[in-house]
């Protein structure tokens, strides 16, 4: 792992732990705030909740304990607001990356992740603690721009294995960053501040925790981490055969994407652009798939399993788990012999079987409840194979379209890249076409899941799986070579 690599993973890990310590919080506290503001029906939260009710009514109602179902809901609708600013706010961080500098755009936006945690330690009424989150959504930059990052300095051939370090970083963050943050969320402030009477958040703490988290990741990006904007990573020539012709992508965009390319033949800005435009779209319906499908599996084990949070933790932790095992043992290491559009397959496929046994499981309760564990078991394993491949895979193919090692014969200089391929902007819309998909995925499922039942929904999700695989076989076909300066 180089020096920048290093950086970019610690910073990664300290942003990522700060993002996931309030994760568990969120339904304990729109319950800390529906008690303090129950006295104001006019209220933003109780005008907030009345709506999600009433939303939910038309499509289900529960037997019991409606009200944990609208606080469960209004959770996730609260996700779905921070990736619909993600969606609006990432190809633009991108492009001022791409014109102002990694470094630069990053620290600012550190400011505002800074800013959202300092709000949210003071936030005393939901609307403050909503406007936090908005901060937040607008400012949170740290993993797009890290993937610009690593793919201004790395090759083609070495780019997977380092963007793996992206989700290894998520992996062991989501672990770690739930459990911490509900320890601390039972931890008092000290009684010199609280003494002062300054009024602050419920969980203080976690949110304190949060802010100080985010200033050593300040700290340490102002003094570690270089400026990598137009800088090119050499690639490692292959051995070429007798007539001159080889591999540009190397092993993993070479035979293992389905075709040998040769250097003669170099894919042209537009089909570049096509391939973006495509891997987009494929990033935006698997991941309105998939994160709908994780949301109501909290439905799933509450509603069949009367599992508690601590049940359901273990459950999301262990997925956690076997993802960071298969990307450190696994996905970097297979990834240069299977390439980056079979591997986004194979997860793909791993998501549509965990599907199936989702499917079947709700028909097995009632008479083989053992059974249904163990199909819940094998779906988890399913999801972890999935978020250990796809994602990242996605990325790493969509920011090899973005190389351009075009060299001017006459200067010897790389020439400027195409507007819609400056890796900063074009990774910004990649990763914002996921972001919209998981705005919008968990609202859909729920819908479904209330409207239909489980099995239906699952099902229907196995088949979009499928499908998705299947167009993703035919990507993997088409050329993704680099362009360069035509003869």
């Amino acid at each position: 792992m180089g020096k920048v690599e290093r950086v970019v993973f610690l910073s990664l890990v300290l942003d990522l732990f700060a993002f996931t310590i309030p994760l568990p919080l969120f339904p304990r506290i729109i319950e800390w705030y529906a008690k303090r503001e129950s006295s104001d029906p006019n209220g933003f939260l109780s005008r907030t909740l009345s709506f999600v009710s009433s939303t939910r009514a038309l499509v289900y109602q529960p037997t019991s304990n409606p009200q944990r179902w609208d606080v469960v809901l209004l959770g996730g609708l609260m996700g779905s607001v921070f990736s619909a600013l993600q969606w609006f706010i990432s190809p633009r961080i991108g492009a001022l990356s791409d014109k102002y500098g990694r470094k630069r755009v990053l620290l600012l936006t550190m400011i505002g992740n800074i800013l959202s945690g300092l709000v949210w330690l003071k936030s005393t009424t939901f609307a403050t603690y909503m406007l936090s989150r908005i901060i937040g959504g607008l400012s949170e930059g740290n993993v797009q721009l890290a993937i610009a990052i690593l793919s201004d300095v790395t090759t083609p051939q070495n780019r997977a294995k380092a963007l793996a370090h992206v989700g290894i970083a998520f992996a062991v963050c989501f672990i770690i960053g739930p459990p911490i943050g509900a320890y601390f969320a039972s931890r008092p402030l000290p009684q010199s501040i609280t003494a002062s009477g300054i009024e602050f958040n419920v969980y203080a703490v976690p949110a304190a925790l949060t802010v100080v988290l985010l200033t050593i990741e300040t700290i340490f990006l102002v003094v570690a981490l270089p400026e990598t904007r137009g800088k090119h990573a050499q690639s490692v020539p292959k051995q070429t055969a007798a007539n001159g012709s080889g591999t540009t992508n190397g092993a993993a965009n070479g035979k293992a994407n389905g075709a040998t390319h040769q250097t003669s033949r170099q894919a042209t800005v537009v089909d570049r652009i096509q391939m973006l435009k495509t891997l987009q779209h494929l990033h935006f319906l698997f991941l309105g798939v998939f994160s709908g499908v994780e949301f109501t599996l909290t439905f799933l084990t509450f509603d069949l399993f009367d599992w508690n949070n601590k049940e359901n933790g273990a459950l999301i932790g262990s997925i956690g788990i076997i993802s960071a095992l298969l990307q450190g043992g696994y996905v970097r290491r297979a990834l240069a012999k299977v390439g980056e559009g079979n591997m986004a397959r194979r997860g793909i496929s791993s998501c549509a079987i965990g599907l199936i046994f989702l499917t079947i499981l709700p028909h097995m309760v009632a008479n083989h409840r053992t059974v249904a564990i163990r199909l819940l078991q094998a779906a988890a394993a399913c999801m972890a194979m999935t978020s250990a491949t796809v994602v990242n895979s996605l990325t790493a193919y969509a920011s090899i379209q973005c190389d351009d090692v075009s060299v001017d014969a006459d200067t010897g200089k790389v020439a400027e890249e195409h507007p819609e391929l400056a890796k900063g902007k074009a990774l910004g819309k990649f990763r914002s076409s996921g972001q919209l998909g998981r705005a919008i995925g968990p609202l859909l499922a729920c819908a479904s899941y209330w409207t239909f039942g489980p099995s239906l929904t699952y099902a229907v999700s196995a088949v979009a799986m499928f499908a998705l695989s299947s167009k993703m076989k035919s990507v993997t076909k088409r050329r993704t070579i680099l362009s360069t300066k035509s003869e």
